[in-house]
């Protein structure tokens, strides 16, 4: 009996209550898999189709090649998937009788090992349970994912929560050391665990398996092969390259402006300064509160005559006193719960971002009240959505419930404002969004890593935050310099650690100072954009002169890199490269890179060592085989292939560049 067949250009594989469609993908496999057909038509993180195949049907098995990965599926229904060299780089986890078995001795003990790679579990109404099982290789490496607060480069021996929540983005790309890029294309909620002797993943609610698998011969080709099919980033505009000025919270119109004219005086290039959270009168109003802002026109037109852009902070968040809830509640725009009443976040609703109407609804408020004023950068806060309880089976969007699509919320929540902003004429959006999932890249999205605590722990973290993201194909990332929770601005050893992380954030992809600083200053009232309270003072010159110093050294060497940076952002934007990336993306001969989870690459051209830990003053460097480097601050020159040794005073990150580069011309001369 044959169970394959060719439709419309992809090869389908049907056999009882197993059905498979392989289609190419640009320069890979898409794999749909359910027990029923047809599929629920829905491509997720990916680009419309595009690619052509070269199928094969014999009697025991089929393949499909597209690019350089090849798919094979066995009249049993395994699929193994093959390099152009031939090699194995991925097959499904599957134990069953099969011809190759000597049946009489083997039988008994096969038939009660019995597991399927794809197994499907009827829930109560129209969606099944679902694992998906793969073999382990003990020599595989993993890396991507998007953003865990966890110490790890190398992911294998992980489990990960596929779910968004505050300081977590589940971007499921991974690049594996074999030569393969995998999306799991699904944004049900759920987990995957990238054990030692079985990858698995596991949905409670979903209606179909769905993943994308593509081959390369470096890791560059496979990241480029991936954000082809998901999306890019837009060109990043200059002025976003520079130093980005933030606190929690900015409590008046006056205040932003005292700020902002200080830098001017004192010189210090300030591209961005942020208008934080509470600047409304009620969540959902998406306005200013004209008691503390009365004239936000005047003040845009004042930074912008300095050079300053202004970004405002948007929450989806939605109070049933809002001048637009009742006709949000009536339009059906609101994230609806299956249960009890429709409060999401405490006592106010989320919009429901996966719903055209009300995407379309909240730009037009916010353009009548920020953009026509002069604002055109904001700050999507709260994008998981952060549900108050994550039983995420409780809630429902247009698409469907919670449970079974909810990691997409992000990348509707950054369309809606990139959609709105392309239509208003401007050419390039770029927007900080707190989260984020597979294609978000393509709608403007600048991902940071949350609310993350201010300490040495969590500034390491962070380093490899940004460097997973990067390989997901968020191009575009930051984190609060600084960290967000906890740092006590007359606390010395907070200092160091602001420091530390001041030189880290400046070899980040865009640079900015953020956090809720101690002490707390009172609220300025009791309603509206007065009734919450205020961190305490987070500019360059709010601590020690030798603070100061160190802060305004490394703005303006950032300001300085600004070509060099041109060139990274416009790699990230037309081939998806990564502007922050691990040691192997550029050198994947060298074995060393694959393994070394202490520094990374700035662009091409520039080597960063973070120190991530307090009272540390030296520090070795691996530098990798293929290039010759220079220290930046002895401009000493080494061979790759070496460890270097290097001073690290309070007011030096470890720096090497690559000889003859751009960065050599710019940085050295």
């Amino acid at each position: 009996m044959n169970y394959y067949s060719i439709q419309n250009g992809n090869l389908v594989y049907r056999r009882r209550k197993d059905n498979v469609i392989i289609s190419p993908w640009g320069n890979g496999l898409r794999v749909q898999a359910a027990p029923s057909m047809p599929f629920q038509e829905n491509a997720w993180a990916l680009l419309p189709q595009t690619g052509l195949a070269e199928i094969k049907i014999q009697e025991e098995e089929a393949s499909i090649t597209c690019g350089k990965v090849t798919a094979v599926i066995s009249e049993f229904g395994k699929i193994k998937f093959f390099n152009q060299k031939n090699e194995l780089i991925l097959e499904e986890y599957y134990r069953t009788w099969d011809r190759g078995l000597d049946f009489n001795k083997e039988i008994d003990t096969i038939l009660m090992l019995h597991m399927d790679a794809r197994e499907f579990k009827q829930r109560p109404g129209d969606t099944f349970s679902l694992t998906a099982r793969f073999t382990a290789f003990d020599e595989e490496h993993f890396y991507g994912m998007g953003q865990y607060q966890q110490p790890y480069f190398d992911l294998k021996g992980c489990t990960l929560e596929l779910a968004q929540k505050n300081t977590q983005a589940s971007v499921p790309f991974l690049i594996s050391s074999k030569g393969y890029g995998f999306l799991w294309n699904n944004p049900a909620v759920g987990e995957v665990s990238f054990a030692k002797n079985i990858t698995k993943w596991e949905l409670p609610h979903t209606k179909k398996l769905d993943y994308y698998i593509t081959a390369g011969d470096t890791p560059a080709e496979i990241e480029e092969n991936y954000t082809e099919v998901t999306g890019r980033v837009p060109m990043m505009p200059d002025w976003a390259m520079g130093f980005w000025q933030c606190k929690l919270r900015y409590q008046t119109q006056e205040e932003v402006l005292a700020v902002a004219r200080e830098y001017y005086r004192r010189k210090i290039p300030l591209k961005v300064i942020v208008i934080d959270f509470f600047h409304w009168p009620m969540e959902g109003d998406w306005t200013f509160d004209t008691q503390y802002w009365p004239d936000p026109k005047a003040m845009l037109q004042e930074l912008d005559s300095m050079g300053i852009k202004v970004m405002v902070s948007v929450w989806p968040t939605v109070e049933d006193e809002s001048i637009n809830y009742r006709e949000m509640l009536e339009k059906n725009l609101l994230v609806q719960s299956n249960l009890g009443n429709n409060y999401t976040m405490g006592k106010v609703h989320f919009y429901d971002a996966t719903n055209p109407e009300a995407q379309r609804f909240v730009w037009d408020v916010c353009k009548k009240n920020y953009f026509d004023k002069g604002v055109s950068l904001f700050w999507l806060d709260e994008a998981e959505p952060e549900y108050t309880n994550t039983d995420f089976d409780l809630y429902r969007y247009s698409i469907g419930s919670v449970a079974e699509t909810g990691n997409i919320y992000p990348t509707f929540y950054a369309k809606g404002f990139y959609d709105g902003m392309k239509e208003a004429g401007i050419e390039n959006p770029i927007n900080l969004i707190r989260c984020a999932w597979a294609g978000s890249q393509r709608y403007g999205a600048l991902a940071w890593s949350g609310d993350v605590p201010s300490t040495f722990a969590q500034l390491r973290n962070q380093m490899y935050a940004g460097l997973h993201m990067g390989l997901a194909g968020m191009a575009w990332w930051t984190c609060d310099i600084g960290g967000f929770h906890g740092g006590d601005v007359r606390d010395p050893k907070f200092h160091e650690l602001l420091a530390r992380w001041f030189e880290y954030g400046a070899f980040c992809p865009v640079m900015r100072l953020h956090g809720d600083r101690e002490p707390h200053t009172p609220p300025l009232g009791t309603t509206g954009g007065g009734k919450c309270w205020s961190g305490a003072a987070n500019e360059v010159w709010s601590y020690t002169p030798e603070l100061e110093k160190i802060m305004v050294k490394y703005i303006e060497l950032r300001d300085k890199l600004q070509p060099y940076i041109a060139l990274a952002m416009k790699e990230a934007h037309e081939k998806g490269t990564p502007v922050i990336k691990p040691l192997f993306y550029d050198f994947p001969q060298d074995c060393n890179c694959f393994r070394d989870n202490e520094s990374y690459l700035f662009g091409h051209d520039i080597l960063v060592a973070p120190i991530l830990e307090a009272d540390i003053r030296k520090r070795e460097v691996y530098l990798p085989e293929g290039a010759e480097w220079i220290q930046l601050e002895t401009q000493i020159t080494y061979m790759g292939g070496c460890i270097a040794a290097t001073d690290a005073p309070i007011d030096t990150i470890p720096i090497f560049v690559k000889r003859n580069s751009m960065a050599e011309t710019i940085l050295i001369g």
